[in-house]
């Protein structure tokens, strides 16, 4: 799947919105280190599973904000969110009130510029830097992993 420009996303938010579906935002948070890729994996509260920053849609962000917005709370990343997004995964809630449910989530590339030591989520969750390869082999979600896997943030796909 290709990048996807922000009107069209809204319009397969709008639409699926109105169906009932449930959507989540989710950062893919990276940096280039030492000229190679890195994404930054955190575990869930729950069930520990290595996954990425993700959360409820926020009425007054748009989805790239809130996906960066969920980043700096469960991760204490700062750094800028790509409008355009890198495709969406589904998985099926397993926890809360939604249980049981499946669930959409749209992810957005995210240029980590630093860490916090300090954020909301502190001590909730580890978070730690592999390659796209190494941390689609901790992914439980196949969509996801895939995704994960083939991101490429140098490749002539990427918008900055």
């Amino acid at each position: 799947m290709g990048l996807l420009a922000p009107t069209a996303t809204e319009a397969m938010i709008r639409k699926a919105q109105k169906r009932g579906k449930n959507i989540q935002f989710a950062a893919l948070p990276y940096r280039i280190h030492k000229n190679k890729t890195e994404v930054l994996m955190i575990t869930s509260r729950g069930t520990r599973q290595w996954l990425l920053p993700k959360g409820w849609p926020m009425a007054h962000l748009k989805p790239h904000k809130t996906a960066a917005q969920e980043a700096w709370e469960e991760a204490g990343i700062l750094g800028r969110a790509r409008k355009h997004c890198l495709g969406l995964y589904r998985y099926r809630k397993s926890r809360g009130p939604k249980r049981g449910q499946t669930i959409r989530v749209l992810v957005y590339p995210l240029e980590v510029d630093r860490l916090a030591r300090i954020y909301p989520e502190t001590g909730q969750r580890k978070r730690k830097w592999l390659s796209p390869k190494k941390a689609a082999k901790r992914i439980a979600h196949p969509e996801l992993a895939i995704l994960v896997r083939d991101f490429d943030p140098t490749g002539a796909g990427m918008l900055r």
